[in-house]
């Protein structure tokens, strides 16, 4: 079996050397969009995270009967052309549920406690200066007795919601498709999760329903101090909005995804005047060693399990 893996710069050292018993491997670190139909004209497998695989690619890859994206969305697939050529198309869910959650607690606490200018503060110097034992800079609060909704409550929103509750928090929810249904919190609209939340984290796909969800209107709702994390997907928070409310009003937000990856320069995000209420890492919150493992695991399986079939 001819297995091409396009991508492979994005599983990071994670050992890649479970393909090998399956047949023979192609591995490619990156591959542009014009490189992508050559690379893949013998192959019998496809193993992609964010290539596209469009009709053409497909039509240039006759030998082609199984697309594993390794990863969870499969939006970088045609599946209408998939099906029409018997092509089978497999992701991965699940893998990174655990790393993503850390993640928004690991946002959370650095923006909530104000951890870039307490460790700044004293790496300057300023401390060894102080008549007391503590300095008291920027106050930060207790998660006890505040109101952290989450929107989007699937199985990463939930895991943060059960967090949040054992931190003695209040949670709430809002379902951008309306059919999420969960007893355990409340459901609201979205207006007054943003209106009453100290804590908003966003858990939900991109789509017509969640584009610039969070635009002028609903920063400029957010409490004063209130914190805004999105671990869904870039486009879901307007970003020119961001640059903008950021600057008026004492928000701060964190971001793990945009709507361009990686960030182009210029961007607004990076000239805005109070950095300080702005945390922003490189789409990592899925990256951990271990999701990564489970990732090629399951991967590896969806092939084992194609060719038993």
């Amino acid at each position: 079996m001819k297995i091409v893996i396009l991508d492979a710069l994005t599983y990071g050292d994670t050992s890649l050397a479970g393909f090998n018993s399956l047949g023979e491997v192609s591995v490619y670190q990156t591959t542009t969009p014009e490189e992508t139909a050559e690379r893949v004209c013998d192959a019998e497998v496809i193993v992609t995270n964010k290539v596209l695989i469009n009709d053409a690619v497909m039509e240039n890859a006759p030998a082609l009967k199984l697309i594993c994206v390794a990863a969870t969305g499969t939006n970088n697939i045609d599946h209408d052309a998939a099906t029409r050529r018997g092509i089978i198309v497999k992701n991965v869910a699940g893998y990174s549920t655990d790393a993503v959650v850390q993640h928004t607690f690991s946002m959370l606490f650095y923006l909530m406690g104000h951890s870039r200018y307490y460790d700044e503060y004293v790496k300057s110097g300023s401390w060894q200066s102080e008549a007391v034992f503590a300095h008291i800079g920027p106050s930060f609060n207790e998660l006890r007795g505040k109101t952290w909704g989450i929107i989007g409550l699937g199985e990463i929103g939930r895991n943060v919601a059960n967090i949040a509750r054992s931190f003695g928090a209040n949670v709430c929810y809002y379902s951008t498709s309306g059919k999420n249904e969960n007893s355990d919190f409340e459901k609201t609209t979205l207006s007054r999760l943003i209106e009453n939340s100290d804590v908003i984290s966003i858990h939900a796909p991109l789509n017509k329903s969640t584009e610039n969800l969070i635009s002028h209107s609903e920063l400029l709702q957010m409490k004063d101090g209130a914190v805004l994390l999105n671990l869904g997907r870039g486009g879901i928070v307007d970003e020119d909005a961001l640059s903008v409310i950021i600057d008026v009003k004492p928000i701060y937000v964190g971001l793990d995804v945009l709507s361009r990856e990686p960030m182009k320069t210029p961007h607004p995000l990076l000239s805005v005047k109070h950095p300080e209420r702005l945390y922003i890492t490189p789409h990592i919150a899925w990256t951990s060693r271990e999701a990564r493992e489970r990732l090629i695991a399951a991967t590896i399986e969806n092939i084992k399990t194609f060719v038993r079939v």
